[in-house]
């Protein structure tokens, strides 16, 4: 669709838009762009100032950008691209179809179509696929008014000025980083270097993790970090806005998959009713089939069942409460995995920490519960017959067990899905309890035979 063929409507709508006294901040006005079709968001943007579409474009909050630009016309969409980091020109282009991602990147110059191949050729979730090629630097025989004119003069084009990154005259390597505050303050005649920091810059290789770069950003309070080689030539930087916004994406898909279902990869209200059933739909199942266990399993003490019906009013109580410690225990362990606090190697370490935490919670819920039959059977709120000590012996114990049991389970399954090169955050908190509903029966009724035997069974 070319969009220049509604120029009246094109031009009153992007007026009307753009002087909207509700519509404020560009983060505002991205907002109002996400609630209009790929199309007329196209017409708007294409009316308007180049800087101030581009500032737009360049917001990973707006949803539609690969559809909107591959409805512009080829100069218009070409133009936008120009204006755009290359980072976020890539991040667009790969959403794209094949056609559609032919034709707008043969539209961009050499030296930037350049720039952004190598940065759709980094593998997903790495330094090297979230990093801009727009930044300063300087050689280290400059002095600090040269480097203040070469930051006024590439200022517009460069993703931040904050950080001016120091390279060897002769090799090109990273050598220092100087802050935009330290510059402005040395004499303008010194040696750049006499406003540099102290010590060797923190820097990344292009595959290191997203999560190691935010931790390394996080660790040392930077606002970028330098993206190198193995020879030291800097490839470009990661900006902490740009690690806010993985961090955004990467916290909803474990939190999706958190809750038992694939992650949308869209907005809740941009997923089609077709899409939404198949993300939840085979999750559901798989929880379903494992449910089906539990069925099994009451089928295969159904003896003791019509023994001691009495056993049946716990089965609730006794379920939840493995199925509600396995939760808590993974989701402490996949938080800790994933901002860095646990490592593979530190399973032992929780095992012998969660064994104890198990037994002694399961202990108090076990008191909980035994207190429950007492008060019940001594208020006459209920008769548990005339063993009902030993019932509630039997709800004790068995809380015990099961609180240990998922305590164990739910620690000790996000290891061993990472171990697997899978996400931890696929052990979710419906299937861990899933896991801790059928052995938890099995724990159930096995210690009720060992203490009602002879008695009620």
């Amino acid at each position: 669709m070319n969009i220049n063929r509604f120029p009246l409507r094109a031009g009153y709508a992007a007026r009307a838009f753009m002087n909207n006294s509700r519509v404020g901040t560009i983060a505002e006005r991205v907002e109002s762009l996400n609630g209009l079709a790929p199309a007329e968001a196209g017409r708007i943007l294409s009316r308007m100032p180049q800087d101030y579409a581009v500032n737009i474009l360049d917001r990973p909050e707006l949803r539609n950008a690969p559809a909107i630009l591959a409805l512009m016309d080829s100069a218009d969409s070409a133009r936008l691209l120009h204006g755009m980091s290359n980072d976020r020109v890539a991040d667009v282009l790969l959403e794209l179809d094949v056609d559609d991602r032919v034709r707008l990147f043969s539209s961009l110059e050499e030296p930037v179509r350049v720039a952004i191949q190598h940065l759709m050729g980094y593998p997903p979730r790495t330094a090297g696929s979230i990093m801009t090629t727009e930044f300063v630097s300087v050689p280290d025989d400059w002095t600090v008014a040269q480097t203040l004119d070469h930051v006024r003069q590439v200022e517009r084009s460069r993703e931040t000025v904050y950080a001016i990154y120091v390279l060897d005259h002769n090799s090109g390597a990273l050598m220092h980083v100087v802050t935009l505050r330290r510059l402005i303050t040395g004499e303008p005649d010194a040696s750049i270097l006499s406003v540099a920091q102290k010590g060797i810059p923190v820097s990344a290789n292009a595959l290191m993790k997203q999560e190691d770069v935010a931790r390394l950003i996080r660790k040392h309070d930077l606002l970028a970090l330098p993206v190198v080689d193995d020879h030291g030539m800097v490839l470009g930087i990661v900006t902490v806005d740009d690690v806010i916004d993985t961090m955004i994406s990467d916290t909803t898909e474990a939190a999706q998959k958190f809750g038992g279902m694939e992650a949308l990869g869209k907005p809740y209200m941009k997923i089609s009713f077709g899409g939404m059933i198949r993300k939840r739909a085979g999750w559901l199942c798989a929880l379903f089939l494992g449910e089906m266990l539990t069925a099994s399993a009451m089928q295969h003490f159904e003896g003791e069942l019509e023994k001691a019906v009495v056993l049946t009013l716990f089965i609730p109580l006794i379920m939840s409460s493995g199925g509600n410690s396995g939760s808590q225990a993974t989701s402490l362990i996949i938080r800790a995995l994933a901002v860095g606090e646990l490592k593979l190697t530190d399973w032992w370490r929780v095992l012998l920490r969660e064994l104890p935490t198990g037994f002694v919670l399961g202990a108090i819920l076990g008191l909980v519960g035994m207190v429950r039959v007492i008060f019940w059977q001594t208020a006459g709120l209920y008769d548990y017959g005339p063993h009902w000590q030993l019932v509630s012996l039997t709800v004790f114990a068995t809380l015990v067990g099961i609180v240990t049991f998922g305590s164990m389970s739910g620690s000790m399954l996000p290891f061993l899905l990472q171990k697997l090169k899978l996400d931890p955050a696929t052990a979710s908190a419906p299937f861990v309890a899933t896991l801790v509903d059928v052995t938890g029966l099995v724990i159930y009724f096995s210690v009720a035979l060992l203490i009602l035997s002879g008695t009620l069974l």
